[in-house]
């Protein structure tokens, strides 16, 4: 084809069924298309488009739309990048958000019928309630105020009793440091050696109590006789260390759905197609000259999905 004979395109501009294609994922009766994104910088460059990817284009580009935040849960859309970045940013919110947990536990009596390691582990599991931005990451094991959380828990069923559920709730705050006594003074005069430092209390850094989250998880079940005595120590870390880290139970996300009509639906075609949507997410809009046509309510979609 001589180029005189090609069609008119301005700079800068895709073709409609290319931009199509770089934006949107197309949902066919057989499968879906377009579902891989244009990576190459110079995939359009003889078109004059740029698909190179700056710090100060996507900072242009990209919106984030917050539209339900509680203290459980958070659902946004993120606008103007590709679904790479997002799937990027479900993987940030799942390895490398810090958080507090517990990480050591240091047993001084478990004659319940969970092994040691065990319920190590699920203290380890339950969320607590603590600002990570308050502290600092733990290094050369040396635990102090700014660093680390102490918790105790001292459960017993006495003899003749009925089984005692032990719950997170009963994990106690300990916010002058560890009780537990490494060894005994030498002198009388001397203070007694913990396995944390505290210079001063964590009641002076924070607000607010640095309990669990939730004070009704099972950590245990005690029979007649049996007792758990322990001391926890938390500290900052993030979920790619271990699970117990993260701070999401699930991260995922979704591609936007965008429902075209080919062409007007009005009057009585309308009224039928708002009837047979099982999800209710056409209405009808009135027009001007009386008639009746059909309109697409994205946020009916949303709620369903």
């Amino acid at each position: 084809m001589d180029m005189d004979d090609a069609p008119t395109q301005s700079r800068n501009k895709l073709p409609d069924h290319l931009e199509l294609q770089r934006t949107r994922v197309v949902c066919r009766a057989d499968a879906p298309t377009h579902t891989e994104g244009f990576q190459y910088s110079g995939a359009f460059a003889a078109m004059g488009v740029d698909n190179s990817v700056s710090v100060e284009k996507f900072c242009n580009d990209f919106k984030i739309k917050i539209n339900r935040l509680t203290d459980d849960d958070m659902e946004f859309d993120m606008i103007g990048i590709d679904a790479s970045i997002a799937n990027a940013f479900r993987r940030i919110l799942i390895a490398e958000v810090p958080t507090m947990a517990i990480e050591k536990v240091l047993m001084v009596d478990n004659t319940s019928v969970i092994a040691d390691e065990v319920l190590s582990h699920r203290l380890g599991l339950i969320p607590l309630d603590a600002d990570p931005r308050l502290f600092d990451y733990i290094s050369d094991d040396v635990p102090n105020e700014r660093n680390t959380i102490v918790y105790k828990l001292h459960v017993s069923c006495e003899k003749g009793s009925q089984r005692l559920t032990v719950k997170s709730g009963q994990l106690e705050w300990l916010p002058e440091g560890s009780q537990l006594t490494i060894a005994a003074t030498t002198q009388s005069g001397d203070k007694q050696k913990t396995y944390t430092f505290f210079g001063q209390s964590q009641q002076k850094t924070s607000e607010s109590p640095l309990g669990v989250k939730y004070e009704d998880i099972t950590i245990a079940r005690l029979g007649p006789g049996q007792a758990i005595e322990l001391e926890a120590h938390a500290v900052k870390g993030v979920g790619k260390v271990h699970a117990k880290w993260s701070p999401v139970a699930t991260a995922w996300y979704r591609m936007l759905p965008e429902v075209v009509l080919l062409k007007e639906i009005t009057d009585g075609d309308a009224e039928q197609l708002v009837k047979k949507c099982p999800v209710n997410v056409f209405d009808i809009e009135e027009l001007g000259n009386g008639n009746l046509s059909s309109t697409f309510c994205f946020e009916s979609l949303r709620r369903f999905n």
